[in-house]
């Protein structure tokens, strides 16, 4: 174990600052900041809010998570962030204080992917990943199906949502339903009490004809605040528990379908389900009796690991680090829409090979000679 590389992730691409440390695939310390609550008020994410709140939380986090992990700041062999895609305030909040804590310590810098990161965080639960692992992630801002042979290299999207991600459309219909923000766990807790099969809702994108694994909630979305409306309209009390249980059935029934067949098309027998939609009890149910039925193996993270949290991104940095991925260059940058296809960011001045860990008696070619003393104490 010692040989394994022990890295330290931060993620601040949306309201969570989260620090992690893994040492290879075990998880040393999860520390969260929150900022939901600040948000709440405006019934969704306000960037400059997020920023604010990350500068803010961002040093005591980390202090918490190596006190946590029982590390020192010298002991790390590399620094992760998550350089997008997400809020570029947000992001860029996390890549400065990534950049200042590597140069200081004398360690790589490794800008990674946050989709990419939500499928390595599975790892830190199930062990090394099959090769190729076919992945849904699912959260407020994406609804995707991927595919990858190497997550430090090779992620391929197969589809995507072309409106409202599946998270997206739960905050929407709680707010309709007025209860509150953020709309998941709360439709996830209503629905447990409802019948899913009281209401025919409409499922989207599942035709002959549509794209086979693309997503589309926002036809659901407005189906469900017309029959809401209707109700309210004529007089009638709204059943709130049949309300989230028959949309969360339609949002559910879509996710799985599409991403077993996925599987099916192509020869993949192991599906990853990730992204804070992954902590839904209903996806979880129907994806495990239908990955099943289809002899599909199944993983998917503990809730806590599914919403976000540096420990994807330290996961995904430690991966990094192991298979001697280039780091990257201190220019590196915030980018609000960086593509699954590029897991992490390399500097342009570096090619693969590089070693790692100053425990294994190497140094990093990569970091300025001023801060080989390790200006950090």
């Amino acid at each position: 174990m010692a040989d394994e590389p022990l890295v330290l992730g931060i993620e601040t691409s949306c309201d969570e600052t989260g620090v992690g440390i893994v040492r290879g695939h075990t998880l040393l310390a999860d520390a969260v900041a929150s900022s939901v609550d600040e948000h709440a008020r405006y019934g969704g994410v306000v960037p400059e809010v997020a920023s604010r709140a990350h500068l803010e939380a961002m040093v005591p986090t980390i202090e918490r998570a190596l006190k946590d992990a029982g590390v020192a700041a010298s002991d790390l062999d590399g620094i992760a962030v998550t350089a997008g895609p997400g809020l570029a305030g947000a992001l860029l909040v996390g890549v400065s204080a990534a950049k200042a804590y590597a140069y200081a310590l004398g360690k790589p810098l490794y800008g990674v992917n946050h989709l990419a990161s939500h499928i390595c965080v599975d790892q830190l639960e199930h062990g090394a990943l099959p090769e190729p692992t076919m992945a849904l992630l699912v959260s407020g801002g994406h609804s995707s199906l991927l595919l990858s042979s190497d997550i430090t290299s090779d992620v391929r999207p197969l589809g995507a949502t072309i409106d409202d991600a599946a998270g997206e459309a739960f905050d929407k219909v709680a707010r309709v339903l007025n209860l509150g923000f953020p709309g998941g766990p709360v439709i996830d807790r209503y629905a447990r009490e409802g019948d899913p099969d009281a209401i025919a809702f409409p499922r989207g994108l599942t035709g002959p004809r549509d794209a086979p694994y693309d997503f589309s909630f926002s036809g659901l979305k407005t189906a469900v605040a017309r029959w809401i409306e209707a109700k309210r309209n004529a007089g009638e009390e709204v059943p709130v528990a049949d309300v989230a249980a028959s949309f969360q059935e339609a949002v559910v029934d879509v996710l799985t379908r599409k991403a077993v067949r996925a599987c099916r098309d192509e020869g993949v027998d192991h599906l990853m389900i990730g992204g804070g939609v992954a902590a839904n009890s209903r996806l979880r149910a129907v994806a495990e009796a239908r990955c099943e039925a289809a002899g599909i193996t199944l993983r998917v993270p503990r809730p806590k690991l599914c919403t976000d949290n540096g420990a994807m991104v330290a996961a995904l940095g430690a991966e990094m680090v192991s298979r001697d991925r280039a780091p990257s260059d201190w220019d590196l940058s915030a980018d609000s829409s960086l593509p699954v296809t590029e897991p992490h960011v390399p500097g342009a001045s570096h090619t693969h090979g590089h070693t790692h860990g100053h425990t294994h008696g190497r140094t990093h070619d990569h970091v300025h000679e001023t801060s080989a003393e390790n200006l950090y104490s």
